[in-house]
């Protein structure tokens, strides 16, 4: 199979998952910057207590050598309509439906033998309570990473990619990327 036919067979497996928007970018257009982390140190609940965020992921460098060592990236998007987007509970509970969607293009990914690092818009929530800081990851094969938390900065990305960051009020935009080599 050549590669664009492996492409095509990816292409059409994807346009079954309720993704929005989606581009493909060599992974080398991916910039990254400690002002991204900064919500995560100064907001995030979730800071120093998971492998998938901060420090547990190492610092903004780290993430980015770990991340120029593949060749592509798919960057996608899925949305959540809530009644009221102000609200961060009913917005953080569409959560999981992206989450799942990541977890079926890695997978999807992977079934074409490729290696994959999935990021998204959240924190892995694999399991009820993280293993960070006193043993090793549980899933590290399974975790998905979160976007912020390695440093990139989310609408630079999206506008490379040509995707809209914003889908209107009271539509949650749940932004995600596969890693690819």
């Amino acid at each position: 199979m050549t590669d664009e036919n492996k492409k095509n067979e990816i292409e059409q497996r994807l346009l079954e998952l309720p993704i929005v928007q989606y581009a493909w970018l060599p992974a080398s257009e991916i910039e990254f910057s400690e002002r991204a982390r900064y919500i995560c140190e100064t907001e995030c609940p979730r800071y120093g207590k998971s492998w998938a965020c901060p420090p547990g992921v190492g610092t903004v460098e780290e993430c980015r050598e770990i991340c120029r060592g593949y060749d592509e990236v798919f960057v996608f998007t899925t949305i959540a309509e809530v009644q009221d987007i102000e609200n961060m509970e009913e917005t953080l509970a569409t959560r999981s439906g992206h989450e799942e969607v990541t977890r079926q293009i890695r997978d999807i990914f992977q079934e074409f033998s490729f290696q994959t690092l999935a990021m998204s818009g959240d924190s892995c929530a694999i399991c009820g309570e993280c293993a960070y800081p006193d043993a090793p990851c549980r899933h590290p094969d399974q975790m998905i990473s979160c976007i912020e938390g390695y440093g990139v900065l989310v609408p630079l990305l999206a506008e490379k990619a040509g995707i809209v960051f914003d889908n209107g009020s009271n539509i949650v935009t749940w932004f995600g990327s596969v890693l690819l080599r």
